[in-house]
């Protein structure tokens, strides 16, 4: 019996083509980080003398490391014109201008500056009326206003800037009413403060530009307002 011979084709299979091996030359790279397209920056934050924004720096430096926050030390009389350098500032109202956005954040209540053997220091707090006969030092940079201080009188020197009217106070000459910051900013030891219950407060606020909210200021705007990272607006 004749056996049936096989194709052509079926006696030589069509050889199989090689497998395909890596390349050593390509690169397998795994969780590769994405690329901070973000441009170098920083927050800069005005603050007038007395402001305490420690514990929103801290909460800054928490939600934005890659974003430093420098306080730059303005005064009082130039704060509006150093606001527009600024992405934000920690001023002192009042400050009325529509182009600003104004968050009121506290008052700050005034106290009253003597030596520190003073008679006036003998008791916890002082109204306007323990005041009577005193000689009340002028401030160049005074932030609190004119005073209502029946029965006071003038120095019959020029105002000095706060840290030498506590200077002079210090020695037994007159006495200054500033907000509480200031007093202990420039804490002296011969010199101690009071309370006085009946004076002016000075309101420390948060302003910026409205044209310039940028993301940065509203999160620190979220920061003072006690907002978390996932809290919503």
């Amino acid at each position: 019996m004749r056996r049936n011979k096989a194709a052509p084709a079926e006696r030589f299979p069509p050889p199989k083509p090689p497998r395909k091996t890596a390349r050593t030359d390509q690169k397998v790279v795994f969780d590769a980080p994405a690329s901070d397209s973000e441009e170098p920056r920083t927050f800069r934050l005005g603050v007038v003398p007395g402001a305490t924004p420690g514990r929103w720096v801290d909460a800054w430096k928490q939600r934005m490391p890659r974003v430093p926050l420098e306080l730059v030390p303005i005064d009082v009389a130039g704060q509006r014109a150093a606001i527009d350098e600024l992405d934000a500032a920690l001023v002192r109202l009042p400050l009325t201008d529509p182009s600003l956005h104004i968050i009121t954040l506290y008052d700050e209540i005034p106290v009253v500056v003597a030596a520190a053997d003073s008679h006036l220091m003998a008791v916890d707090e002082l109204t306007a009326t323990d005041l009577e006969g005193e000689v009340v030092i002028g401030l160049t940079d005074d932030v609190l206003g004119p005073l209502d201080l029946p029965g006071t009188v003038p120095a019959a020197f020029a105002p000095l800037p706060t840290h030498e009217a506590i200077a002079t106070a210090a020695s037994g000459v007159g006495i200054l009413i500033v907000p509480m910051s200031l007093a202990r900013m420039h804490r002296r030891k011969d010199a101690d403060h009071r309370r006085l219950v009946d004076g002016p407060t000075s309101t420390v606020a948060l302003v910026w530009p409205r044209e310039r909210t940028t993301p940065d200021v509203d999160t620190f705007v979220g920061i003072v307002r006690g907002r978390t990272a996932n809290s919503s607006r």
